[in-house]
C-alpha cells in the first residue's frame, strides 16, 4: 500500500496539512528546513500523489468561511444569520471558525484552517489582523472581506459609518436638551474607536459644548467596561446623558447606575450603539443607534461573489446605513 500524507506527517512530526501544502509547493508558509524534511520523507516512504484527489480539490468550491473573533460584544450572531441566509439563497455552504481575541497565533491558526481547504471566500467578523496575518490572508489569493470593522487603508470592508454613529448618538442627547454627555467604553486606538470618538466630539463642538476629560471613559466594548465607567462617573456625577459604545457597555452602565441608586432615565439618560436584541430585553429598554448587522452579513456574501467576478472590486469599501430607535432609556430635560 502506498504511503499516505498522514504517514509522512507522523515521520516528520508535523501536521498532515503542513505535508499537503509542502507537497503542493505552497512552501511560503513554512521554513525551508521543514519543507526539505517533508520532501525527503515522502521520497523515502515512496509516496505517490493521488491525482484524482488533487483534481477533486481543485474543483470550484461552494463554501464560504466566516472567521469570528471573541469580541466582548454580542452582534456576531446577527452577522452570521445574514451570511447564512444569503449563502443558502445561492446554494453555498458556511463554515464558522473562531479566532480568539487579539492573539496573533490564534488568528493565524484560524486563517490556516480556512486557507488550507477549498473555500470560495473568507469573511472576517470584527477582526483586526496584524501585518503578518494580513499578508498571509492576501497571499492565499482567496477573496475576502472584513465585516463590522473599518480601515483607513485599501482593505475591503463592509461596516457602519462609525464617525456618523458616534455623532448621531451624541446629537440625539443634545437634541433632548442634554449638555453634559459622557462617552463610555471607548477604545481610542483602533480605527473604529477613533472614528466614534471623532463623531462624539463633532456633535459637542457643533453645539458649543466643551467636554471634560473625565467625561470619556475608555474600555473594550464589554459589559465590565460599562460597570467600570459608571463607577468612575459615580453616584454624584454631573452628567445627564451617556453614549455607550456597545449594547454590552450600555447594560453595564444601566446595572451599575441602579446599584448606585440612580434611575434611568429619570436621573441619567443612556444611548447605546449597536441596537441588538439585548436593547429590548433589558428594563428600561435601551434607546440605540442601531447597526444593520444582518445586512452586513448578506452584503458580505454578495461581495465575495463580486470579487470573484470582478477583481477590480477587491478593495471596495461599503457603509451600511444606521437608524435611531428611541425606547425607554432617555428623556428630555
Amino acid at each position: 500500500m502506498s504511503a499516505t500524507i498522514k504517514d509522512i506527517a507522523n515521520k516528520v512530526g508535523v501536521a498532515p496539512s503542513t505535508v499537503s501544502r509542502v507537497l503542493s509547493n505552497k512552501t511560503k508558509y513554512y521554513n525551508s528546513l521543514t519543507a526539505e524534511k517533508v520532501k525527503k520523507a515522502a521520497e523515502e516512504l515512496g509516496y505517490k500523489k493521488n491525482q484524482a484527489a488533487v483534481e477533486l480539490v481543485k474543483r470550484e468550491s461552494n463554501v464560504i468561511a466566516a472567521v469570528v473573533s471573541s469580541v466582548k460584544t454580542n452582534f456576531a450572531g446577527e452577522i452570521i444569520d445574514g451570511i447564512q441566509e444569503e449563502a443558502l439563497k445561492h446554494g453555498y455552504d458556511l463554515i464558522v471558525v473562531y479566532a480568539g481575541s487579539a492573539d496573533s497565533d490564534e488568528q493565524k491558526r484560524a486563517l490556516l484552517t480556512v486557507i488550507e481547504r477549498p473555500v470560495m471566500g473568507i469573511l472576517l467578523l470584527s477582526i483586526a489582523l496584524g501585518e503578518d496575518n494580513l499578508k498571509l490572508l492576501k497571499e492565499s489569493q482567496i477573496p475576502y472581506c472584513f465585516l463590522s470593522m473599518a480601515f483607513d487603508d485599501k482593505r475591503p470592508f463592509i461596516s457602519s459609518d462609525d464617525e456618523e454613529v458616534g455623532y448621531k448618538a451624541t446629537k440625539l442627547l443634545i437634541d433632548k436638551g442634554h449638555r453634559k454627555i459622557g462617552l463610555a467604553g471607548i477604545d481610542k486606538y483602533p480605527y473604529t474607536g477613533r472614528l466614534r470618538l471623532k463623531g462624539y466630539k463633532r456633535a459637542l463642538d457643533e453645539a458649543g459644548i466643551v467636554s471634560k476629560e473625565d467625561w470619556i471613559q475608555t474600555g473594550d466594548y464589554s459589559y465590565l467596561s460599562g460597570e467600570k465607567a459608571m463607577d468612575q462617573y459615580g453616584k454624584d456625577t454631573d452628567l445627564t446623558g451617556i453614549v455607550a459604545v456597545s449594547d454590552m457597555v450600555a447594560i453595564g452602565l444601566l446595572n451599575k447606575a441602579r446599584n448606585l441608586g440612580l434611575n434611568v432615565p429619570e436621573d441619567l439618560s443612556i444611548v447605546s450603539i449597536d441596537g441588538t436584541e439585548m436593547c429590548r430585553i433589558v428594563q428600561p429598554q435601551l434607546t440605540s443607534v442601531s447597526q444593520n448587522f444582518f445586512e452586513m452579513g448578506k452584503s458580505g456574501v454578495q461581495r465575495i461573489e463580486d470579487i470573484k467576478k470582478h477583481k477590480k472590486l477587491a478593495h471596495l469599501q461599503q457603509m451600511i446605513p444606521t437608524r435611531i430607535e428611541e425606547r425607554q432609556s432617555i428623556k428630555g430635560i
